[in-house]
């Protein structure tokens, strides 16, 4: 049962400093008037979706991977 925990407390950390990390992008993207096309929590199929002006904000199924999809000259990253 122990192991269990520990595994629990190390994918809830290493999402944690995904987030930081993938919010990061996001924020500067913005400040750099670069288009962000999409930020999304997990992989996998869709469970919730919204879309704004600019960017499209998503939940997936797995929530094991943040994504933050934007333009940078000719390409989609």
């Amino acid at each position: 049962m122990g192991i269990i925990i520990t595994v629990i407390k190390i994918v809830v950390i290493l999402g944690f400093l995904v987030l930081i990390h993938e919010t990061g992008h996001f924020v500067i993207a913005r400040l750099c008037k670069i288009k962000v096309n999409e930020f999304a929590i997990g992989f996998g199929p869709l469970i919730w979706s919204k879309q704004t002006e600019k960017t499209k904000y998503s939940i997936r199924l797995i929530p094991l991977r943040w994504i933050c999809k934007y333009v940078r000259g000719r390409g989609t990253f």
